[in-house]
């Protein structure tokens, strides 16, 4: 861990230090841009007569952070980045007087750094809600006494007491009592665990039912929600920030404009000095009406101009807007239509996924256990049989019971009055109607006490139900089995489709990953349509899983909703979230959320980056640098000068902004509620 021995558990307030200082630095973009508003209306208005060009102090400032700033990363980096362009285009621009332009220039880039911020910020909040999950003071026995002591004082081998009700602050073995335990925030499984003496417990899972003591084996970082911590750091680092087309592009951009720069200044003087021996080609430019210039302070005034007129049409802007304009149409459209997508370069890597794993519970199915067969043996008829189980299970709040509980209501059952209600521990629910009358509903032991009477039924069913991944209960009314009832999270209605379209999309590999047993796992995968599973997973081996398909050079997503899936979707190239029924920890970790929990957007999220990733290369390709291209030419020779360069500067970034505008009406998301 990153803090001590307890790592930054001990310290749930740790963001908050930091606050202050992240909302300090969006200062300074703001401010430019009050100001480079503030120069345009001047502009406008005609206010500049007489009076000092209120653009260049957004400029020098802008343009001094940014010339600062991309010295430090071109000496860090020893590489040329897309930030040199800018800082060319600016000297260019102030050379011309062209102060607003290279402010508005200096701004562009100077958000997208500070964007950054934000992006890492949401990582730190993340982490945050992991922290909240580990109570800040347990029970531990001291000096003969049970005593509230901070979390931080816990040591190994100490005794704690977990309570109905409360969160377990330590990973720990129990060695008194059981417990009914909820570990979803680190399986992700809705179906808690029952647990006795000598079963592991661990920190942030909650114990809802029966007292527990416990020996303490890790405490703080080393603890299982403690290691979550921390590769949800490590992913973060490992994830790394993919490199700008801007950026590879001005590796060989910026010295080949250096270069022609140069040529067209020492080619404007020898074309005049030398007018008289180019013999046709000295016609041709005659003919355009070129006038040959001789002397020398002139001679280098007009190649100053012709270089000013080429540096800034080469000014990146265009270049620089390819890729965010598109990135922002194509954000606004999923966002309108319930996708939200947290950054740039998750519309461009999702363009390129090949491989998606998905969570289980909460992501393919419904999250929530529900009644999916019953079945009466013929003594009693099923209406009776659904009362009896109700009436025995309406006091308890176990996630089956409840399943079973609105099952019945739904069918129009009524309980009956009890005396006696009991939970026996490792076998479900016991109700006593009267001193004749005991109900029972519970899994397959109750087939092992002998008071019940054999039945071939109750063992047929429990056979089939289990072989299918599903929960078996059998209900008994004094030791005669009546019926069977089976439990299970069922697949969401949309999830085999989805699948299906995924596949026909061109998606190579489709993986599930869970924390659940086999036997479910491969029933629900085969219900959706997914041939590779990987089952009982713990968040780190979720971890390890998504590393290996990274290694074999293939862009992968991982969709989850629940706490631990936050490290995959942090580590993967793409995360994607369950908006609704998801955590905030995952919500907070993914790059991608699906706000209403339509998996079938996942389909039109990847068409939508593909169609992105078009738009992209047309803005670079055709735009950015085509225009560039033949403006630098028309600039080099003198046709254009540092004012025509300029506009058409400003032209070809107006063509790469309503290019990217088209990405709007793309139709490629459907909003389904």
């Amino acid at each position: 861990m990153h803090e001590g021995d307890h790592g930054i558990l001990t310290s749930p307030d740790y963001a908050e230090a930091n606050r202050l200082k992240r909302y300090k630095k969006f200062i300074f973009p703001v401010s430019l841009l009050i100001l480079i508003t503030l120069s345009a209306i001047q502009s406008v208005s005609g206010l500049l007569e007489n009076h000092v060009d209120l653009a260049i102090i957004p400029m020098l400032l802008g343009g001094g952070f940014i010339t600062y700033t991309t010295l430090i990363s071109t000496i860090d980096k020893k590489q040329i980045t897309a930030g040199l362009l800018v800082v060319i285009a600016l000297f260019a621009s102030a050379i011309a007087g062209e102060y607003l332009a290279a402010s508005i220039a200096a701004f562009i880039m100077i958000s997208g750094e500070f964007l950054e911020d934000l992006t890492l910020a949401k990582t730190r909040n993340a982490v945050k809600e992991l922290i909240e999950l580990v109570p800040n003071e347990a029970c531990a026995f001291r000096h003969n006494q049970w005593v509230e002591i901070p979390i931080y004082q816990i040591r190994l081998d100490d005794l704690i007491l977990v309570k109905p009700g409360e969160r377990i602050p330590i990973d720990g073995q129990i060695v008194k009592g059981n417990a009914v335990v909820n570990e979803s925030a680190l399986t992700g499984e809705s179906m808690p665990a029952d647990k006795t003496v000598e079963d592991m417990v661990f920190a942030g899972t909650i114990n809802e039912m029966g007292a527990i003591e416990v020996t303490v084996t890790k405490v703080g970082g080393d603890t299982a929600i403690g290691r979550i911590i921390d590769v949800v750091y490590q992913a973060q680092e490992n994830k790394g920030r993919t490199q700008r087309v801007a950026d590879r592009f001005a590796q060989y951009f910026t010295p080949l404009i250096l270069a022609v720069a140069a040529i067209i200044f020492f080619t404007t003087l020898a074309v005049h000095q030398n007018f008289d021996q180019l013999g046709a080609f000295a016609t041709g430019l005659s003919t355009v009406g070129f006038i040959p210039e001789t002397d020398p302070e002139i001679l280098r005034k007009i190649a100053v101009i012709n270089v000013t007129a080429v540096l800034l049409i080469a000014c990146p802007c265009a270049l620089v807007l390819a890729t965010p304009t598109a990135v922002i149409a194509s954000v606004g459209n999923a966002a309108k239509k319930g996708v939200l997508i947290k950054g740039g370069i998750t519309v461009e890597t999702a363009g390129q996924i090949d491989t998606i794993c998905f969570d289980k519970t909460g992501t393919l199915t419904c999250g929530k256990p529900q009644v999916v067969a019953f079945e009466s043996f013929g003594v009693k008829s099923e209406q009776k049989v659904l009362q009896l189980a109700l009436t025995a299970e309406i006091q308890s709040e176990h996630p089956v019971a409840k399943a079973i509980i609105n099952y019945a209501q739904n069918q129009g059952v009524e309980p009956e009055s009890i005396n006696q209600f009991e939970q026996v521990f490792g076998i479900g629910v016991k109700a006593t109607l009267n001193p004749d009358q005991e109900i029972w509903v519970g899994n397959w032991r109750i087939l092992e006490q002998d008071w019940i009477a054999p039945n071939p039924l109750a063992n047929k069913f429990l056979k089939l139900q289990e072989s299918e991944g599903k929960t078996a209960l059998l209900v008994a009314l004094n030791g005669q089995i009546l019926g069977g009832i089976a439990v299970a999270d069922t697949v969401k209605p949309n999830a085999s489709q989805t699948i299906k379209k995924l596949y026909q999309t061109g998606i190579k590999n489709i993986i599930m990953l869970t924390g659940d047993n086999e036997t479910n796992a491969r029933a629900i995968a085969k219900q959706v349509g997914i041939d590779t599973v990987k089952a009982a997973l713990l968040p780190e081996e979720k971890l390890e899983v998504i590393r290996q398909i990274q290694s074999e050079n293939r862009i992968v997503a991982m969709v989850g909703d629940g706490i631990n899936d936050a490290p995959a979707l942090m580590l993967s190239d793409v995360g994607i979230a369950m908006g609704a029924a998801g955590t905030d920890v995952a919500i907070a970790s993914a790059d991608i959320v699906l706000m209403n929990d339509n998996l079938e957007l996942m389909h039109n999220i990847l068409s939508l980056s593909r169609r992105t990733l078009g738009i992209i290369r047309q803005n670079i390709l055709g735009f950015a640098v085509g225009m560039n291209v033949i403006g630098i030419l028309l600039a080099g020779s003198g046709i254009l000068s540092p004012i025509m360069a300029a506009v058409v500067h400003n032209i070809s970034s107006a063509f790469v902004v309503l290019n990217s505008a088209r990405l709007l009406r793309f139709g490629g998301i459907e909003h389904r509620h």
